[in-house]
């Protein structure tokens, strides 16, 4: 059986866009002598997020509700604690600072974000997998011509291990209550997010 010579060679494939969405994280948590009154005084703190909420250009994502007895020392303290944490999209960025700025100005218990995203992410993978194969490519036509021959047909393909989710870059915001906090100066402007990919190729070498 003749032995035919092989390449193998890995490619990396970079595509960067600036991001189109943001996603934030949020929290409210509120006191009370019991369960009820705890979620009651929840929900005053939630209503006044819900306008912003309820945009068009905001997507929530997740909710999830906490609610118990608060522990001190191993004994119950006689209050209760009722939380909810919820995870949004904004999906207009013209409307990113007005969103931001009502939803701070309901005075979350915590808040984190953006992170930047892109809604296509799978164009901009394709885009990048064209490149890590393109680069892959050349890097095995370059050891064709040194060993004195020329690169043969593509026999295998694999995506390596690594490959890049996309680069998000992540910024936290803070607020001193009140309705619609100017958020103008903390310059949260939309930034590139990067996705790379890695492929190991195996091709023919013909002499």
């Amino acid at each position: 059986m003749t032995h035919i010579p092989e390449i193998v060679t890995e490619g990396t494939g970079h595509h960067e866009e600036i991001a189109d969405r943001a996603e934030f994280e949020l929290g409210f948590s509120a006191k009370g002598r019991t369960r009820a009154a705890a979620v009651t005084a929840l929900g005053k703190l939630v209503a006044a997020a819900q306008p912003a909420l309820d945009s068009p250009a905001v997507a929530v994502t997740h909710r999830r509700l906490w609610v118990h007895d608060e522990w001190r020392r191993g004994s119950r303290t006689g209050t209760c604690r009722a939380e909810e944490h919820l995870t949004l999209r904004v999906t207009a960025l013209d409307r990113l600072e007005s969103v931001l700025g009502s939803l701070l100005g309901a005075e979350p218990a915590s808040f984190s974000g953006p992170s930047w995203t892109l809604e296509d992410s799978d164009a901009a993978l394709a885009a990048a997998q064209r490149e890590a194969v393109r680069d892959a490519r050349r890097r095995a036509e370059g050891y064709a011509a040194a060993l004195g021959g020329r690169l043969g047909a593509l026999r295998r393909l694999s995506e390596s291990d690594g490959r890049g989710a996309p680069m998000m870059a992540m910024r936290a915001a803070a607020a001193e209550g009140g309705p619609d906090v100017d958020v103008h100066d903390l310059e949260l402007e939309p930034e590139p997010v990067r996705v790379t990919v890695r492929c190991t190729t195996t091709w023919g070498l013909e002499t």
